[in-house]
C-alpha cells in the first residue's frame, strides 16, 4: 500500500488545527460540561477546610472563629451548645435557611444530632429561594456547629462561557492557520533551497550549501556538503584508477608488440637474443595476467563471493616460502629481505588469502623502499595473536594521505610509475581480506624514514 503524501505546509496546517481543536475541546469539556460539578466540589472542599479550622480552635477562640468564618466566607453559621443555647452568625444573609423554622432543615439537624456521625454534608434545595445549598454538620466537644452555604446558579456563567468559547474557537483556528503558514514557510524555504542545490549536485555541478538558523537543516546541509566532498574524492580516484589501469595495460602490451616485432624481424635467427626477447615477452604477459588476476580477486572479495576457509598452519613457514620467490631480485637487483621471526608461529586463518596479504605487502614495500633496497619482515608474539610488520625505508606517507592508501590504485605521490612488482591494487586486496577475517590492521609512517604496514593474526 502506498502512503498518501502531502506538502510540508499542508501537514503543518493540519497538525496545528488538530492541536488547537483538541485544546478547545478540552476547554469546552471542563468549562462547560464539568463547570457545575467542579463548582460544587469546590464548595464541599471549602466547607471541609472551614470545619477543620473550627475544630482546631480552642473553646476561648471558638466564638471569634465562627464569626470570622461566617462573615468572611459568606456562610451562615448556627452553633448549638451542649447547655442548650443557640448562637447564630450571618443568618440574615440572602438565601440562608438557618433560624427560619424550616421544617426540612430542623429535621436534618435533629437527625444529625441523634446520629453517631461527627461530620456530615447534606445537599438540599431551599424551596423558599429556589436555590441549592449545602448543610454541613460538625460535632465538637462543646456542642454542634451547622454551616449553611448557598450554591450560586452558574447557568448564566455557562451561557457566557459558551459564547466566548465559540468566538475563541474561530479565532484559534485562524490563529493556528497563520502560525502554521509562517512556520511551514520558514522551515520549507531552506529545505527547498537545499533540494534545488542537491539537484545541481546530482548533475555534477559543484555546490555550496549555506547554513541556516535551524539545527536539523544545518545537519542536512553538512551531510550533503560532506557527500559532495566524498563524491569529488571518489571522482578523482576514479580518474586516477582509469589512468593507472590504462597505463599498466598499455605498457606491457606496447613492450609485447615491440619485442614480438624484434623477434619477427631481427632476432629470430639469433638464439641468445631471441631467448632474451621471448623471456621479456613472457614477463610482460605474466604482468598482464597478474593485473587481471588482482582485479578479479578484488572484485570477488568485495562482492563477498569469496568465503573464508579457516585452517591451522605455521605462519613463519609461509612467510619464508613467500620470500623465497624473490631470490631473483636479491641476485639481479640486490634487494635485501631481513626476517625477524621466531622458530614457528601457528595461527588460524585462510592460508591462501593470508599469503596474498603478505605477498602484496612485500610487493608494496619493494616498490617504495629506499636506496638501500631493504625490506624487513618481523613477527612478534602477543597475548592472543601474532603481530606481523612489513617495513620499508622509503620516503614515507603524508598524514593526510594515510586514510586513502587502502583505496584502489591510490598513489601517495600521485605520479604513477611502473611498479617493479605488483599492480597497484595490492593494498585494497589486503584491506578486503583482513576485514573479512576481522583482523586489526594499520600503517605507521615517518616522513623520509619509511613506512610500516602491520596486521594481527589470531593464534590457533
Amino acid at each position: 500500500m502506498f502512503k498518501k503524501t502531502s506538502s510540508f505546509n499542508r501537514k503543518t496546517l493540519f497538525y496545528f488545527i488538530v492541536f488547537s481543536v483538541t485544546i478547545l475541546l478540552l476547554l469546552w469539556m471542563f468549562q462547560i460540561v464539568y463547570l457545575k460539578y467542579s463548582y460544587e466540589q469546590y464548595q464541599v472542599k471549602n466547607l471541609d477546610y472551614l470545619a477543620s479550622k473550627i475544630q482546631k480552635s480552642s473553646l476561648m477562640e471558638l466564638s471569634s472563629t465562627l464569626e470570622s468564618v461566617a462573615y468572611q466566607q459568606e456562610v451562615c453559621v448556627e452553633y448549638l451548645t451542649n447547655s442548650g443555647q443557640t448562637i447564630r452568625y450571618n443568618t440574615l444573609m440572602n438565601g440562608c435557611a438557618l433560624g427560619k423554622n424550616n421544617n426540612e432543615i430542623l429535621k436534618i439537624e435533629q437527625d444529625f444530632l441523634n446520629s453517631e456521625s461527627t461530620v456530615k454534608t447534606i445537599r438540599l434545595v431551599n424551596k423558599e429561594y429556589e436555590a441549592k445549598a449545602y448543610l454541613y454538620g460538625l460535632k465538637l466537644p462543646s456542642g454542634t456547629v451547622f454551616l449553611y452555604n448557598t450554591l450560586e446558579d452558574v447557568s448564566g456563567a455557562n451561557i457566557v462561557l459558551k459564547n466566548q468559547l465559540i468566538y475563541l474557537t474561530i479565532v484559534a483556528i485562524f490563529f493556528a492557520a497563520g502560525i502554521a503558514y509562517f512556520l511551514s514557510k520558514k522551515l520549507t524555504e531552506p529545505i527547498h533551497d537545499i533540494t534545488s542545490r542537491a539537484q545541481k549536485l546530482g548533475s555534477g555541478e559543484k555546490v555550496n550549501f549555506p547554513h541556516y538558523d535551524i539545527v536539523e537543516v544545518n545537519e542536512l546541509a553538512n551531510v550533503l556538503d560532506n557527500a559532495q566532498k566524498e563524491m569529488l574524492k571518489t571522482d578523482e580516484l576514479r580518474r586516477d584508477l582509469m589512468a593507472n589501469v590504462s597505463h599498466d595495460l598499455k605498457t606491457p602490451l606496447t613492450m609485447i608488440k615491440a619485442y614480438t616485432e624484434m623477434v619477427r624481424d631481427l632476432s629470430y635467427k639469433e638464439d641468445k637474443k631471441r631467448e632474451t626477447h621471448c623471456n621479456i615477452i613472457m614477463d610482460e604477459v605474466d604482468r598482464l595476467n597478474q593485473l587481471v588476476t588482482d582485479i578479479l580477486i578484488l572484485s570477488k572479495n568485495e562482492a563477498n563471493a569469496d568465503q573464508i576457509n579457516l585452517e591451522e598452519f605455521d605462519l613463519i613457514k609461509e612467510i619464508k616460502t613467500i620470500i623465497s620467490r624473490y631470490e631473483i631480485m636479491k641476485e639481479t637487483e640486490e634487494y635485501k629481505f631481513l626476517l625477524k621471526v621466531q622458530k614457528e608461529a601457528y595461527v588460524k586463518a585462510d592460508k591462501a588469502k593470508l599469503n596474498q596479504v603478505i605477498y602484496n605487502l612485500i610487493n608494496n614495500a619493494i616498490n617504495y623502499t629506499g636506496k638501500d633496497k631493504t625490506v624487513t619482515i618481523e613477527v612478534k608474539k602477543e597475548k592472543n595473536s601474532y603481530l606481523v610488520e612489513i617495513k620499508d625505508t622509503g620516503k614515507g606517507i603524508n598524514k593526510e594521505e594515510i586514510d586513502f592508501i587502502w583505496n584502489k590504485y591510490y598513489k601517495n605521490d600521485k605520479n604513477h610509475r611502473r611498479n617493479i612488482v605488483g599492480t597497484g591494487l595490492g593494498l585494497s586486496i589486503v584491506k578486503t581480506i583482513l576485514e573479512k577475517h576481522k583482523f586489526k590492521y594499520g600503517v605507521k609512517s615517518i616522513k623520509n624514514k619509511g613506512t610500516t604496514f602491520y596486521f594481527y593474526v589470531k593464534k590457533k
